[in-house]
């Protein structure tokens, strides 16, 4: 086991360091560029045309689900413990400028995302069943050819491990983690954890297999009830907070502009370099938005929406959702809150559980976070499912995706009852080896997002001359 960590860790090292952080980010750097900033210039449009037609009654035929269903299972793998516990770890290690860091990560993964929901739904086809499937696999396939099938099974082979670990098991361990703290602040004597963990991990090994053997339209049907409710119940929480202490805010501000240059001056000098409060905004709003990992668009895909630019706007209101405002609003809760953040610690959810019981009492804020990490967790389980589930049937074909699927709900019942260090460790390894072939299509079909764009706007141009 001690072989296999530290094979992981230098890996690790090797995959998340400094060269794929500069990958990422420049990939995101020429899609902008070479759109010509379409989520600056068309950010309006793209709300208007995302979340300003959330209301609008959408049916979508068999093997399809609406466009709204499509981004809210992508923000059901997305929108997960990492906006709670991971900006909670990126403040008290990198202090308040990491969120401008991740404000600038945001703002570049956009133009990402985007070009990998186009892709997604112009190279994608039809399965057996008569299902809607894509993603970077087939945008690989299908966009650079066959010849180049290798590079899209590799970014499955990765993907599909990744979902087991990064999307099921720390998932599932965060939840029955979460509900267990919420049992010891209203009963400190309690010891039966290994009992309730089992029955949760049961439970929610029984929840996600009636989701997922009802097929992509019922959790599509799920994640758009599940994933409003949980951002509204968060957002919610965290404003109130927020608004409790607005007096503080323009001292946040401050702090969080002067210190994503001058970290030190913040965070009583535990944290002294600028590189480590950059490192940790971006790694943050990588991991929290996850453009240019290449999960999202396998869910895209199934949309019943046939023009890839109107889907593609959806990945654009999904990072701003995502990081612009739910991991701020996280990091905002903790700044203002007032508690100790302890910086150039390790820091924990139950720091964002203190924050929230300043205002709603300690055993308050013990709840709220235990039922947004759980909802948050478990639409990850959700949507994952999905992505490992696509995976699968692009190496083995559609008879593997049941298999797949029974094997991701055992796991479940493994990750709520286990130790997870490594499991975690690795996770991120894979979650980093299946950015790569990811990134090396978007970077060569750059030019097939910039025309498919360009044409688009010229005929909503010509339609509203006409």
């Amino acid at each position: 086991m001690e072989l296999i960590a530290s094979i992981n860790g230098a890996v690790n090292k090797v995959v998340w360091g400094a060269p794929m952080l500069i990958l990422l980010i420049g990939i995101g750097i020429l899609m902008t560029i070479r759109n010509r900033g379409i989520q600056f210039r068309k950010f309006g449009y793209a709300m208007k045309n995302t979340i300003g037609k959330i209301f609008q009654k959408r049916e979508a035929s068999e093997g399809e689900i609406t466009p709204f269903q499509a981004v809210s299972t992508a923000l059901a793998g997305t929108v997960g413990t990492g906006n709670i516990a991971g900006i909670t770890t990126a403040v008290t290690l990198g202090g308040p400028g990491t969120l401008f860091w991740l404000w600038v990560t945001a703002l570049i993964g956009m133009a990402t995302k985007y070009a990998e929901v186009l892709l997604a739904v112009k190279f994608r086809e039809r399965n057996k069943y008569g299902d809607w499937v894509g993603g970077p696999m087939y945008y690989i396939k299908n966009g650079l050819g066959k010849n180049w099938k290798w590079l899209g099974a590799l970014f499955c082979v990765f993907a599909a491990l990744a979902a087991l670990g990064t999307g099921n098991a720390i998932q599932a361990g965060n939840i029955v983690g979460s509900i267990h703290d919420v049992v010891l602040a209203f009963n400190p004597a309690f010891d039966g954890k290994n009992t309730l963990n089992l029955v949760l991990g049961i439970v929610l090994a029984i929840l996600a297999a009636v989701v997922l053997f009802g097929g992509v339209k019922r959790l599509g049907a799920v994640t758009e009830k599940l994933v409003p409710a949980m951002a509204v119940v968060y957002i919610v929480a965290c404003l109130s907070v927020i608004v409790y202490n607005a007096a503080s805010l323009p001292s946040i501000f401050r702090a969080i502009f002067a210190g994503a240059f001058t970290p030190s001056g913040f965070t009583g000098g535990a944290v002294g370099s600028m590189f480590l409060v950059i490192s940790w905004g971006m790694k943050r709003g990588i991991f929290s938005n996850e453009a240019g990992l290449g999960t999202a668009p396998m869910a895209h895909a199934a949309t019943s929406e046939r023009e890839p630019v109107k889907q593609a706007l959806y990945g654009i209101f999904e990072v701003f959702m995502d990081t612009i405002l739910i991991c701020t609003l996280t990091g905002l809760t903790l700044l203002c809150s007032g508690i100790d953040l302890h910086y150039g610690t390790m820091g924990e959810p139950t720091l964002v559980s203190a924050s929230l019981g300043t205002l709603f009492t300690q055993k308050g804020g013990a709840l709220i976070i235990a039922l947004c990490l759980a909802l948050f967790a478990f639409s990850t389980i959700l949507g994952w499912a999905l992505y490992g589930s696509r995976c699968c049937e692009f190496l083995f074909g559609p008879k593997a995706i049941k298999p797949y699927q029974v094997i991701y709900i055992l796991v479940i019942v493994v990750g709520a009852t286990t130790d997870l260090g490594l499991v975690w460790d690795i996770a991120d390894t894979l979650n980093g080896l299946m950015a790569l072939p990811n990134l090396i299509a978007l970077a060569a079909l750059s030019g097939v997002v910039v025309k498919t764009t360009k044409e688009y706007f010229a005929r909503e141009h010509g339609q509203q001359n006409s």
